[in-house]
């Protein structure tokens, strides 16, 4: 009888930090499919976001030794990915949009309609359709989880200007989808 062995995401860890190429593998197939999502929803273009995900994977197999534990394996590959996209991002001169200034600006007189069991597919189409700047808090913040201190770290921004771009993108975006 065939005995499958099962590790946990900690042993998986210490062993590819030994090099373990098989341990590897198994981290990287256990994760792929989630980072590259992550990516892709910041690049939007397939071949960008497979070519960021295997950089990371690179990197954090290099640098498991600075892996201490303080969050989980993958939250701290997820970090690697997303600031990999946003470098990727600047490098390739996209422009970034500044939130004050841009022909979205809404201002707080705006009314949000509620919205009520919106289908996702609109809710997809709505987050495609913002500007990359508001594209960007709106995945960080309710996809991806960050907090308003984290995006500020990430993006480089103030956590006011965090919150102010949030507020402002999410105004945006419930017009968007009102709108389809």
């Amino acid at each position: 009888m065939e005995t499958e062995i099962r590790f946990t995401h900690r042993s998986l860890v210490e062993r590819s930090k030994t090099g373990d190429r098989t341990s590897q593998y198994q981290l990287y197939e256990l994760y792929v499919d989630a980072m590259y999502n992550v990516s892709r929803r910041f690049l939007g273009i397939k071949e960008d976001a497979e070519d960021i995900v295997q950089d990371s994977f690179v990197d954090a197999f290099k640098n498991l030794d600075r892996f201490k534990y303080e969050s989980s394996f993958g939250a701290w590959l997820k970090r690697i990915v997303i600031n990999k996209s946003i470098n990727h991002l600047k490098v390739k001169r996209l422009p970034l949009t500044s939130m004050d200034e841009h022909e979205y600006h809404l201002t707080d007189e705006v009314e949000i309609e509620k919205v009520d069991a919106i289908d996702i597919l609109k809710v997809k189409s709505g987050i495609e359709k913002l500007p990359l700047g508001y594209k960007q808090i709106i995945n960080l913040y309710l996809l991806e989880g960050y907090d308003h201190n984290e995006i500020s770290d990430v993006l480089g921004i103030t956590t006011s200007t965090s919150k102010s771009q949030y507020h402002r993108a999410k105004k945006k975006l419930v017009e968007i989808i009102n709108g389809l």
